[in-house]
């Protein structure tokens, strides 16, 4: 579990792995209409189906070392309010390391996914993962293209990825 930030802290941030117990937790937000809305690959999953999806990967890449979300936590308060990790991602035929985050809606617009996203890049290069780090970002989430520029990272090309129109952002570990 190398790309994992289980144990880190951040300003007001613990990192740790998802459990099965988050399930009901992460249900609200699979089941938030807003929140999952640019999940273009998941249009034919009712939200119990989408969370037990997500949940699956996650745990698919921590069993297979290729990065995974870390629940964040309140440090103060205990309360969960999203995820955040590095991912192994393909995309147009290459493997990236991806800064991927998801943010319960109650908790938008108080800083966390940037929070979460600079403490994700500079563990990575800290440890030498990578030399350059994306966000993929659906073409219409302008909430997450900022959260990607508050990240050091710069509008890099159009892709597609896993049917969705997205732009990619990167960052070079230089920056």
């Amino acid at each position: 579990m190398k790309y994992l930030l289980t144990g880190q802290e951040s300003k007001r941030l613990l990192y740790r792995n998802l459990e099965e117990t988050d399930f009901e937790w992460w249900l609200e937000f699979t089941s938030d209409k807003e929140a999952t809305r640019y999940f273009d690959f998941t249009e034919n999953l009712n939200p119990e189906e989408f969370c037990r999806f997500w949940f699956d990967k996650v745990f698919e890449r921590y069993r297979e070392n290729t990065g995974g979300h870390n629940v964040l936590v309140d440090k103060i308060t205990g309360e969960r309010i999203g995820m955040c990790g590095l991912l192994v991602q393909e995309v147009d035929g290459i493997l990236e390391m991806e800064i991927g985050y998801s943010i319960h809606p109650k908790f938008w617009r108080m800083g966390y996914a940037t929070e979460a996203s600079n403490e994700c890049r500079e563990f990575a290069f800290k440890r030498d993962f990578a030399d350059s780090l994306i966000s993929i970002v659906h073409k219409e989430n302008i909430a997450s293209m900022e959260v990607a520029k508050n990240n050091k990272m710069e509008f890099e090309k159009d892709a597609v990825f896993k049917g969705a129109p997205v732009f990619i952002f990167r960052v070079f570990k230089d920056n």
